[in-house]
This record gives C-alpha cells, sequence and structure tokens, in this order.
C-alpha cells in the first residue's frame, strides 16, 4: 500500500504544478425561504431571540447550535442552506449554513421524533451509518472525545461511542453520537478547474431532537457549523493540509437569494481586513464608532469593548442586526433627523419606521461601521432598512436593525441584513475577517494555495457554469480525481 500511494504521489508531481497543494472547496448556498413568503418583523425577532441565548450560554467547542426557523420579506435575507454529500455511496443533506457554531450535525434514520416532512419544499434525507461503506462511529477513546476538545455535554455512551446531548433555555435540544465518514464537494484546483474531491471528517448524527427542532414547517436536515472550534470541519481539513484555514462568503440579498460558499479565499482587490478579538468563542470585531452621512455619532467607544456577554458579533445565523442601547437610540434619531423632511417617520408596532414615496437611496444616509485597524463596513440604505409594505400608496420602510434586549443587552450582532450583497474572508490563519460590496451574482476569485496559509494563484469560479461542464475542459483534472479518491479509499481500507 506504501508502494502504491508513493507511485500515486510520484504521478501527481508529473502532473500537477508542484506549487497546487492545497485546493479551494466550493458549496452552492440557496436562501431557504422563498421571497412571496413575507413574515412579520416581530416573527423575526423573535426568532433571533432565541437564537441569541443560545449564544449567551457560553459553551465553546463542540457545541451545537440550532437556527431551523428562520424567515424573510422580499427585501431581506433569510436563513441559508447548502448541500453536502456524506458517506459511500454519497447521500445528499440540506443543512443550514451557521457561522454561530462548530459542527456539522445531521439526523440519523435512527431518530425516532425528528421531522419526517419539511414546510420548505425539501425532501429530507436521513444518514444511516450501516448503508454507508466507509462510515465508522467514533470511538470514546478517539482523540475527537478528549475534553480538550470537546464540552461537558459529551458522554460515553454504554456501547463505547462518542455522544452528545444538548440542551437550550427555549427548551430545544437534541443528542446523538459521532461519526467519521467521507464528505464529497468541489474542489477548485487553478483557473476555472474544479473538481469532484472528498475527505474523511467528524460529524454528528442526531438520534434525538426535542423543541422546536420537532416542527415541520422550517426543517432542514442539519446544521453546517462554520466556527472555528477544533470540530469543524474548516479546522479538521486545514489541520490536514486539505484545504486553507480560512473560509468565505458571498450571499446574495436579492431575486431568488443563495450565493457561494468557499472553503479558501475569495480574493477581490477592495477586501479591507479588521483583527478578530482573540481568545472568543465566536467571531468578534472590534466595533470602534458608528458614523451617518460621514458624521460620527455621540457613542461612548466602551460600549463596544469585548468581554463577557459584551463585544460585536458576526453571525450568519441571525436574521437582522442588533445594537446596545446606547448606540442604538443616536443611530435611529440620525437616520429620522437625515431624512425627516423627505419622509413621513411613523412608529409600526414599537419599530421605527418611514413612508417613502421615492426611492429610498435618494434619500436616506449612508452608514458606516468603523471597525480597528481602519477597516469601515459602509451600509446602503438596503442594508439597514426593511420594507414591511405600503401605506396609501406610500412604501413602509423601517429599521431593519433592532435595540439589544435582556441578557444580550450589551452584544452588538450584525446578521444576514448586513451580511448581504458582500463578500466576507474569515482568515482563522491570520486571525482578521475581512469585506467588501459585491455583486454575489457574479463569478468569484478563488485563491489557490501552495502550503498552509500561504496563497499563490487564483482561480475564477463562476457560480453560472456547471462544474461538470468546467472538468470536461481539462482530462488530466479527471485524472487527477480519480487519484484522489484511489487515496481516500486505501486511507478509509487501512484504517
Amino acid at each position: 500500500m506504501r508502494a502504491l500511494g508513493l507511485l500515486i504521489l510520484g504521478v501527481l508531481s508529473l502532473t500537477l504544478p508542484v506549487s497546487v497543494v492545497y485546493s479551494a472547496s466550493v458549496l452552492p448556498l440557496k436562501r431557504a425561504f422563498p421571497l412571496d413568503q413575507p413574515v412579520e418583523l416581530d416573527e423575526l425577532i423573535a426568532r433571533d431571540g432565541v437564537r441569541h441565548r443560545r449564544l449567551l450560554r457560553g459553551v465553546v467547542g463542540g457545541v451545537v447550535d440550532f437556527s431551523v426557523q428562520g424567515s424573510s420579506d422580499p427585501y431581506l435575507i433569510g436563513l441559508y442552506y447548502t448541500k453536502v454529500k456524506l458517506g459511500t455511496p454519497p447521500r445528499e443533506f440540506n443543512v443550514q449554513i451557521d457561522t454561530g457554531s462548530d459542527i456539522l450535525w445531521v439526523t440519523c434514520s435512527s431518530c425516532n421524533n425528528c421531522p419526517q416532512s419539511s414546510g420548505l419544499g425539501l425532501k429530507l434525507s436521513f444518514f444511516d451509518s450501516a448503508s454507508s461503506s466507509t462510515a465508522r462511529p467514533v470511538p470514546c477513546s478517539d482523540t475527537a472525545c478528549s475534553p480538550a476538545i470537546q464540552t461537558s455535554a459529551t458522554q460515553c455512551s454504554p456501547n463505547n461511542l462518542c455522544s452528545y446531548s444538548f440542551h437550550y433555555g427555549d427548551d430545544s435540544g437534541t443528542s446523538g453520537y459521532y461519526v467519521n465518514d467521507v464528505l464529497f464537494f468541489d474542489a477548485v484546483l487553478g483557473q476555472s478547474l474544479v473538481a469532484n474531491s472528498s475527505a474523511l471528517v467528524v460529524f454528528g448524527c442526531s438520534t434525538y431532537q426535542s423543541g422546536d427542532l420537532t416542527k415541520t414547517d422550517k426543517a432542514l436536515d442539519g446544521i453546517f457549523g462554520f466556527g472555528h472550534g477544533d470540530l469543524s470541519v474548516i479546522s479538521q481539513l486545514s489541520s490536514r493540509g486539505i484545504t486553507p484555514r480560512v473560509f468565505s462568503h458571498c450571499l446574495k440579498g436579492d431575486g431568488s437569494g443563495g450565493g457561494t460558499l468557499v472553503l479558501g479565499e475569495i480574493l477581490e482587490p477592495g477586501i479591507v481586513y479588521s483583527p478578530l478579538v482573540p481568545s472568543q468563542p465566536h467571531y468578534n470585531l472590534n466595533l470602534q464608532s458608528i458614523s451617518v452621512n460621514g458624521q460620527f455619532l455621540p457613542i461612548d467607544p466602551s460600549v463596544f469593548a469585548t468581554s463577557t456577554n459584551r463585544g460585536t458579533i458576526i453571525d450568519s445565523g441571525t436574521t437582522l442586526a442588533y445594537l446596545v442601547e446606547q448606540a442604538y437610540d443616536p443611530f435611529v434619531s440620525a437616520i429620522t433627523a437625515a431624512v425627516s423632511t423627505s419622509v413621513t417617520p411613523t412608529i409600526s408596532k414599537g419599530n421605527q419606521c418611514y413612508l417613502v414615496s421615492n426611492s429610498i437611496n435618494d434619500v436616506f444616509p449612508s452608514i458606516s461601521l468603523n471597525f480597528a485597524a481602519g477597516a469601515s463596513m459602509v451600509l446602503k440604505p438596503e442594508e439597514y432598512l426593511i420594507q414591511l409594505g405600503f401605506d396609501d400608496g406610500a412604501a413602509l420602510w423601517c429599521i431593519g436593525f433592532q435595540k439589544a434586549q435582556g441578557p444580550g443587552a450589551m452584544l452588538t450582532i450584525l446578521g444576514d441584513l448586513v451580511l448581504k450583497d458582500k463578500i466576507f474572508v474569515y482568515d482563522l490563519a491570520r486571525q482578521r475577517i475581512g469585506w467588501t460590496n459585491y455583486d454575489c451574482s457574479l463569478a468569484v476569485n478563488v485563491s489557490i494555495t501552495s502550503g498552509k496559509d500561504e496563497f499563490v494563484n487564483a482561480g475564477q469560479l463562476s457560480m453560472s457554469t456547471s462544474p461538470r461542464d468546467m472538468l470536461f475542459k481539462v482530462l488530466q483534472l479527471s485524472f487527477m480525481a480519480l487519484l484522489i479518491h484511489l487515496i481516500a479509499f486505501m486511507e478509509i481500507q487501512f484504517l
């Protein structure tokens, strides 16, 4: 087996440039909720409130976060999901993308009380380890089950399986066991070149769900956590040199939604970066000030300081955006003052709204969120307003930012309202997050790497081009993909 492996590696060295060692992996994103399904603002706030109580529990490592409920209106990003293929033969699962949790988990076929259908029009899939020839339950002795990686919720079952059980304050929860099996993905290997690839990963198999997770109206097959814990897929793949320690996404905010997620770095000249706050369980940034039409708001910077249950979090699992009270009040006042002569301010169900007869881009000011290292995030009106209908022929637009309340009253959380229509790069190797405005219906440039956290060239990924079509362009890539699968097969056989 060793001789054959050396032979394969030797052939690879002859057929491919030696600089390409890593590959960027690509996952297309879809919007979970139709655009013709408007929802009340208070429903979105309630859904976000449930999520934020989970974030505040302070559990790190193998925390499983459940944001299976969510909504969107015609002008607001909802939840996003992608398809992943697991097992041999591969089976497709629709999983929500969530930067606020760590692990990938899907529903097990042995789950008795899990949803059997989904109101989203998706056929639910169930993972059956017995039907996958490559599935291996993770034993208690595995390093993935060690206290250094997991939390107190991890336990050893009577049959020596590494299991987990999570219960949350909103009475939802899940339990199951960890599985080691093959994850299939598209690997970007060069200029417009995409090849099918695979790798062994540890993920959760849910055998029990409770609370809102049992509801069928918005059910998905699981969650794809993109936190920076040791058991996140990005950490697993990057630690073995399969992908770089960086991932990126671009979420479409109009039309049918969707977008792309890359296990690698999207390159764009306008990207600005701000350092991550170290030693935090979530993606925390140092927000320093807010300006409206270039004028800084009278906000004490200390209200944004990071400490326990304080600071600013980037979270794709949150639908709206939330500001601490000390920032929210001057924020709303400044916007209202800037538009008071052009619109009719009104209050709708406790929210600051405006009756607008013209285009909001002609009336409302630009907002700048100013972060450490001089990185500013400029928000267009549609990135801080949401439309809730019409009144006497005028459009009713409301402030999409909400006042942080309850246990999370000192947390500023930037959700999909802000993240849409931008490239976001989570550079874990350099401990920073970058962003820039972008039309996410266009192709993106994806870096190709030659060594850990070293970026050498880029390949263009078009979301409108089929990976299969691109494979046929280069026979060499098909040959490489066959060799990669052969190596993976040998690795599994000798486990």
